[in-house]
């Protein structure tokens, strides 16, 4: 087995304490070039403790992304709807990544199928509106999905929240309770931001066009990594959230998506409508809505059947579609309560 810094996570994974002289047979290598390895591994955050006489450990165990473990929690309906799984050490961001893998003309998207990716880390990863995903190595869930629809733009109305509810069941099932959206893309914990969803386009946006469905789950966050963030966020591990469990609930996830995109192939956005308004943070709230064209005032009321948001405005009831867009609760209204910092 060759010295790689992959690999040399791997065999540090289990938390324990390894030799140097140990790692270097493992490897084929000095125990000098062990030492030079390691250092490395501070570039993705990695905490390794080092004893003398007892070697090498990282800080805290990882469980790393596992194809078997994952695909093991999809029914066989589910797996036959995948045309590939992908599993990445260190990327820019998996929907680059995604979006070059369209480019090159290699997926299996035939009948229907999906291609999806995941990394341990990203170096640039992507949030709505140009902002950064922070994404730490080994701790959190950074997906992407890729689907093909021939009915171009027109038929993608709703996806986001399709994708948002589709987290929430998963999460749901899982007994992570007190989960909301946040229309368009947010799923939220206590008010705080734990997951985003992200949407890009490929192809003819009047015709055939693939889909590229991004998602980032905050599982497991060292606050001090974090510190770049703006808005408040909260990790899975607040709620209960155990690290054995990431393969088995990326599965979960996963499957979840795969059966929400079949069934929005088939019906749209309106049979999933009550469901998520049923999670929606912003019902019955006082919102402002932040655009291009300006600031809108009003009082949620929902999403209609293509998913657009409603509100209740003093010119009366507006309908509002995706975009660069961003939705608060409104500070200054009487009844917004623990939520007033929601982004």
């Amino acid at each position: 087995m060759s010295l790689s810094t992959p690999a040399l996570v791997v065999a540090l994974a289990d938390g324990r304490f390894h030799t140097g002289e140990e790692l270097g047979q493992s490897f084929g290598v000095s125990k000098a070039a062990i030492w030079k390895a390691l250092k490395k591994l501070a570039e993705l955050n990695l905490d390794v403790h080092s004893v003398r006489g007892k070697g090498y450990r990282l800080s805290e165990p990882l469980s790393l992304l596992n194809s078997a473990q994952i695909l093991a929690q999809l029914p066989q309906s589910r797996r036959e709807q995948l045309g590939g799984l992908e599993i990445l050490h260190t990327i820019d961001s998996t929907n680059a990544h995604a979006l070059r893998r369209i480019q090159s003309g290699e997926l299996d998207l035939t009948a229907g199928k999906c291609w999806a990716c995941l990394s341990e880390s990203q170096t640039a990863g992507k949030g709505r509106r140009g902002r950064e995903w922070v994404s730490p190595f080994g701790h959190n869930l950074y997906l992407s999905i890729v689907r093909e629809f021939s009915n171009g733009a027109a038929a993608l109305d709703g996806l986001s929240l399709v994708i948002g509810l589709a987290l929430v069941t998963a999460l749901d099932e899982k007994g992570y309770k007190g989960l909301q959206l946040k229309w368009p893309n947010d799923l939220l914990l206590d008010g705080r931001k734990l997951a985003g969803i992200l949407l890009e386009v490929s192809g003819d946006i009047t015709g055939l066009c693939h889909v590229v469905i991004g998602v980032g789950l905050n599982l497991r966050t060292d606050p001090t990594v974090m510190q770049s963030v703006t808005q408040p966020w909260i990790a899975l591990d607040q709620a209960g959230y155990q690290e054995r469990k990431r393969n088995e609930l990326t599965g979960a996830i996963l499957n979840k998506i795969l059966t929400a995109l079949h069934m929005f192939e088939h019906s749209g956005f309106s049979v999933f409508m009550k469901k998520w308004q049923e999670y929606d943070i912003t019902f019955g709230k006082e919102v402002v809505l932040h655009m291009a064209a300006g600031t809108v005032i009003g009082k949620g009321l929902g999403v209609n059947q293509s998913g657009a948001l409603l509100l209740e405005t003093a010119d009366g009831v507006k309908t509002f579609h995706g975009g660069e867009v961003s939705l608060r609760l409104n500070p200054h209204a009487t009844d917004t309560g623990s939520n007033a910092d929601v982004a």
